[in-house]
Order: structure tokens, then sequence, then C-alpha cells
């Protein structure tokens, strides 16, 4: 039973890691309104049913992106509730809180009551703290979060410092007067004790609960949700709160439960090696929006095969921490899970030669980032001189001189322009229509899209040789010329760097704020149909764009 559930911490601890990722780029950080001093042409529809329901679409593409990031945040919690669960400061408090509760009661039903409110009291304390997070900081603070470097940088040393403290370099504690004050009111009775008790939990194990806490808590803070902290911690109380019921209900099933021993350390341990992998997305988010240009692909992926590396190791016995017993003999369920941790780290190597890696595409810094690729290559094989190759030739050149490209790359090997006017006015020249890319440095879904979907034989050709790419990062940190720079109508703030002007013109044109965000305009600026959000299925991403060059041609 014990080696299952460690079996199930690296599910539990994957989906934590990947949906606290996959939450953090769907909102953008400015949502203001784009200002005359580089405002684009865009041309509206005329007023109509059709354009009214359009504009309705691209408005749900925002709404969806918000629902699928509260979504995420509430699965992150759940995920890092049941992990909490088998964290060595709790697992051996369940049987013997439930037994108070049996025993207590004179009655069933009377040991299920006090259980249900010690459940509840354990969720509103959460919640609470949740609701505290945005109280301090606030909505902007949230949405700042996100692509702020200072801030994303001090995530990284927090995380690392988390998961320090899983692999036992230290405890982080709360004051023991904090801990014996909570107990001395949990000795009163009724539901006031109850709810102290509820407290005290919290209280007494925030040494393991700590680091999942402060990571859930960064993480939902990062998404700029409003609710984002209160959701996460609705998930975490949740899985924590659950058993405690369900075991006072069912006492009988407290005889199932594995023995407390070493195997919860080896919990912990691993939990630490998720933690330390997960920090590197902040430093790589930090590198990308201020070009710092030292944390590419490769050095990522180097570190994450060694701490996988290292996992599989630990798992197997050749690795030990200071709270670790001995390892006489490897069970067999922990030896499938070293298995399947060693074969994920082969599955990296051969990224480090530009391999796609698509299952985990997401989470790597882009591909235009690696030194040594063998893969982009190939996908420009046999293809027919695009409309960006004939103009360059035009002018005596390889390359057009393209504004920004000295900062930003497309992926793929594909031709894009970094500013909307020069792109338009391009689209102009070449008669073709115009995919709008709104994108992001952090941003997990638009990774995923270039890696897995835009590869596509439907999708690519679709991209390279019909339409004029577009890419606006919404949350690059280069600061704008001082004759560039403006006051926003809309706002009263001033816009001064890329990825704010970029968002002025999402947010105050399409009503949107949520990347990945794909618009498709005619070469005159018009929307000719209802924008997309991350959509993985090929098929129909090709349709959407095929959808686009039919309306063009019309």
């Amino acid at each position: 039973m014990k080696k299952t559930l460690l079996f199930t911490l690296l599910i539990v601890g994957s989906l934590l890691s990947y949906a606290t990722a996959w939450s953090q780029d769907t909102v953008s950080t400015a949502g203001v309104e784009f200002t005359p001093v580089t405002k684009p042409a865009i041309v509206k529809p005329a007023a109509s049913n059709k354009n009214e329901q359009m504009g309705k679409k691209v408005e749900d593409v925002t709404n969806k992106a918000a629902k699928q990031t509260l979504c995420a945040i509430f699965l992150a919690g759940l995920a890092g509730g049941f992990a909490a669960l088998l964290m060595p400061c709790i697992f051996p408090m369940l049987p013997l809180t439930v037994s108070y509760f049996t025993k207590s009661g004179d009655k069933k039903g009377s040991a299920a009551g006090k259980a249900m409110i010690y459940g509840t009291s354990i969720i509103a304390i959460y919640v609470v703290m949740g609701l505290v997070v945005t109280f301090i900081f606030g909505a902007n603070a949230l949405n700042s979060f996100s692509t702020n470097g200072v801030f994303n940088f001090c995530f990284f040393l927090l995380i690392v410092a988390f998961a320090a403290s899983f692999l036992g370099a230290f405890e982080i504690t709360l004051p023991s007067s904090w801990v014996n004050k909570m107990d001395q009111n949990a000795d009163k009775g009724g539901l006031t004790g109850l709810f102290f008790m509820a407290a005290t939990l919290a209280l007494v194990s925030f040494s393991c609960t700590g680091p999942i806490i402060g990571t859930l808590l960064v993480q939902a803070a990062t998404t700029g949700a409003l609710l984002g902290p209160a959701i996460g911690m609705l998930g975490f109380a949740l899985a924590l709160a659950i058993p405690f019921v369900l075991f006072a209900l069912f006492p009988g099933w407290l005889r199932s439960l594995p023995k407390s021993g070493g195997w919860l350390n080896s919990v912990k341990v691993t939990l630490g090696f998720l933690e330390l992998a997960l920090s590197l997305k902040f430093l790589s988010n930090v590198d990308l929006a201020y070009h710092w240009h030292w944390f590419d692909r490769e050095l990522f992926l180097s570190l994450w095969i060694v701490i996988f590396a290292l996992m599989g190791f630990y798992l197997l016995g050749k690795l030990k921490f200071g709270h670790d017993g001995d390892l006489p003999v490897i069970p067999v369920p922990r030896l499938f899970l070293s298995i399947i941790i060693l074969s994920f780290t082969m599955y990296m190597v051969p990224g480090l030669w530009g391999a796609p890696l698509k299952s985990i595409s997401a989470f790597l810094p882009p591909q235009t980032t690696q030194d040594f690729d063998l893969y982009t290559p190939t996908l420009g094989g046999g293809r027919s001189a695009t409309p960006y190759d004939q103009a360059a030739l035009s002018t005596g050149s390889t390359a057009l001189d393209v504004k920004y490209a000295s900062l930003f790359h497309a992926p793929l090997g594909l031709h894009a322009f970094f500013d909307y006017a020069e792109g338009m006015d391009f689209a102009r020249k070449v008669h073709k229509p115009v995919m709008i890319d709104f994108t992001g440095h952090a941003c997990v879904n638009c990774r995923k899209m270039e890696s897995a979907v835009w590869p596509d034989k439907r999708v690519f050709p679709l991209i390279n040789n019909d339409y004029v790419l577009i890419q606006l990062y919404v949350d690059d940190k280069t600061e704008l010329q001082d004759n560039q720079q403006y006051v926003s109508t809309f706002s009263k703030q001033k816009i001064t760097t890329i990825g704010e002007q970029n968002s002025d013109l999402q947010a105050s044109v399409f009503n949107s704020n949520s990347q990945p965000m794909y618009v498709l305009l005619d070469n005159t600026g018009k929307l000719m149909i209802p924008a997309s959000g991350a959509e993985y299925d090929a098929g129909k991403y090709g349709q959407f764009l095929r959808d686009g060059l039919e309306a063009f041609k019309k």
C-alpha cells in the first residue's frame, strides 16, 4: 500500500507541476488601450448582427482562457493538497485525529459531524489565507508578478529554498508560541475547539506544507487572476480535509493505511526534486523577458536531465539524505517508479540536439534559443519561396531588415514581423492576409502551440506561405525610445515598453488580454473571422487558417 502511495506521488507531483505551469500564462499584465502615438490602423467592421457575433466570440476567447486559468489553479491546489497529505508532518496525524473524533463522540453521527466541522475549518483557514494574499497585494500587483523580472527571480530563489527544505537542508517552522496558543484554545471543546484544532494542524504541519503552499501561492499570483490564490487554497484545503472526514465516517478504513516510516521522507525528498525542477521555469521567464540570452534551451534541459537522473538514483537507493533510513532491498513499485523517471531522463537527452520533445515543450525555453538545432532546418525542406523570400530577393538581399529582429526570433524558421505597422505595410505590398500572434515569453501554451501544432503539415505551409505572420510579445521589457513612449488614454498609465504597447493593442482593439490569441486580418486591417485561442487539434487549427484564407478571397 505504501509503495502504491509513493507511485501515486509522482503522478500527483507531475500534475502539480504541469497544472501550475499551465496556469501561469493565460493572462497578460496590462489590459489598457492603445494610444495614437503608434496606434495601428485596424478597421473595425461596420455594425451588423454577424459582426456583433464575431465580437462576442472574440470576447469568449478571453473568458474561456480566464476559466481555464482558474481551473488549472484549482487542480494544482488539489494536487498539492494530496501531496501534502503524504508528508511526514500530516500523515501520522490522520489516524490520531480521526481516533479523537470516534472516541469522543457518543455515536457515529456525532463523530461525523465533528469531522465535518473540522474539515470545514481547514478549508476556511486556507481560503482566507489566499484571500489575504489578494488583499495585501491587490489585483494590479498580482498582474505585474507574471512578468516582473525582480519578482520572478525572487520566486526562483524562494522555490529553490523550498526544495532545499524538502531535501533536508533545514526546516521551515513557525514560532512555537503560536502553536502552543492554538493548542490551548483547541482544548476548549465545542465548535471553537474544533476550529482551533484545525488551526493547530495548519501550524504544526507548516514545515511540510509551507513549501507546497508557498509554491502554489506564487504560481497563482503570477497568473494575474484576482481570485487565483483563493481558488488555489480552496483546492489544497479540499484535498487535505476530505480524508479526515471520510475516515471519520468509515473508521474501518484506517486499518488499510500503511504504517508511518522512512517512506514518508522519500515522498518529501521526491517533491523536493520536483520543486527544484519547477523553479527553473521562473528563471527562464526572466531570461527571456529581459533578453539576457544565457539561460537557453540546452542549459535548461541539461539541468532537468541531471535533476531527474538524481531523483531516479535516489529512488534506487544510490543517494541518501540526512533523514533517510537504510534501504536493504528495493520494493518493486519503487523500482518501477525509478524506471519511469530514468526513462524520462533519457527521453530528454535528444533535446540537446534540437529534438522537439513535444510532451514537455511547453515548459522549455523556445526552440529559437537552441544553439545546436538539427530539427528546425528539416521543416523547410522542399518548400516554395514565400512572399518574404521574394521580397527579400527583390531588394538584392537574402533577408529583409525587420524591426526588432535582433530581439525576437520566430519559431520553426518562419519569417515574422514584430511590429504591427511594419507587418501590415508588408502585407499590403504582397497582397496577403495577416495572422497576428499575441504571445509572451512566459506563455506556456504559446510554446506548446509552436512546438506541437505549428509544425504539423496541415498548419505549417499555411502560416509559412499564405499569411504574413506578426508576432507581438505582450510581456517584453525592452524600453521604447523616448519619442515612442506615451500615456494611455484608457488607463492613464505611461506606456514605456514593447510589451505594454502590444498589450494595449490587444486589449483596446480586440477586447482581450489572454495569450496565445491568433487574429486573422486582411491587408487593410479588417478582422476576417473570429479570433482563436490555443487549439491543440492541428486539424481544427488548420481549418481556422483555411477559413481565414477563404474570407480573404471573398
